[in-house]
């Protein structure tokens, strides 16, 4: 897969304004979505692969692979969590949880991971700088270079997914594919915000839905309502994610581009 090359203006089209954006009605209307192809769990992440979530920021894996993990947890496989920061860039200096966002958002994920059926889970926290990943990328690779197998399946953001912390890791993934040999599994995050269902930008061929259980669903959905600090208002401020965001993601299918 090739190195994101985007230009600066095609960045700033996928620039991310979290009071407008794209709602999830006109997704639910196009055409694409409706017509993806199903990708089964045991295709996705066959038996003897380890599936590793490479989230930019803790709740990142429960917003894009929340029910993926429910459903591998069911069938008692190995997941594995890497938070790259501490998402410690939510919230401004001047609110009261801003000093204590690194633990609380490293709880808030471990919490929602017991509810996606993930016991007492170990994250691998890599405590870049929230908001700075792209300077730190020589790191990140060193990290991931140690840290993965061959045979691992590995999930991060899509390159173009508009968040420049998300763009960072996507880009390192997709080195790991080519420098370790694993697979790489691109997921839509912030896409769905900013993109539109029209957008010729996004790789609609490699798209595949994953079918999520009534339960697994429901699972997702209580992990979720674990990420209090970004769902949260505070001190009057807008919450990190509102609810027209987290509308895109309690959907019954997860999609992922292969």
């Amino acid at each position: 897969m090739a190195t994101l090359t985007g230009s600066t203006t095609d960045a700033l089209s996928r620039h991310i304004d979290i009071e407008t954006g794209t709602p999830e009605h006109a997704w639910q209307a196009c055409t694409q979505l409706d017509a993806l192809p199903e990708v089964e769990l045991c295709e996705l992440v066959p038996s003897r692969s380890r599936a590793v979530i490479l989230a930019p920021h803790p709740d990142d894996e429960t917003l894009g692979c929340g029910g993926l993990i429910s459903l591998l947890a069911a069938l008692g496989r190995h997941v594995n969590v890497v938070a790259v920061s501490d998402g410690e860039g939510s919230h401004p200096e001047e609110s009261a949880l801003h000093a204590r966002l690194p633990e609380v958002r490293a709880q808030e994920s471990r919490a929602a991971l017991c509810h996606l059926g993930i016991v007492d889970a170990a994250i691998q926290r890599i405590h870049l700088p929230d908001g700075a990943v792209a300077a730190h990328l020589p790191e990140l690779r060193k990290w991931l270079r140690t840290y993965l197998q061959p045979t691992d399946i590995l999930f991060a953001p899509w390159m173009l997914d508009g968040h420049p912390d998300h763009e960072a890791v996507g880009q390192a993934a997709c080195e790991m594919e080519e420098v370790v040999g694993c697979k790489l599994v691109e997921v839509p995050i912030w896409t769905w915000h900013w993109a539109r269902p029209d957008d010729p930008r996004l790789p609609w061929g490699r798209a595949r839905r994953l079918a999520l259980t009534p339960a697994a669903e429901q699972k997702k959905r209580l992990a979720m309502q674990c990420h209090r600090s970004q769902i949260s208002e505070d001190e009057g401020r807008t919450p990190v994610l509102p609810a027209n965001v987290l509308a895109h993601f309690v959907r019954p299918h997860e999609v992922f581009f292969l």
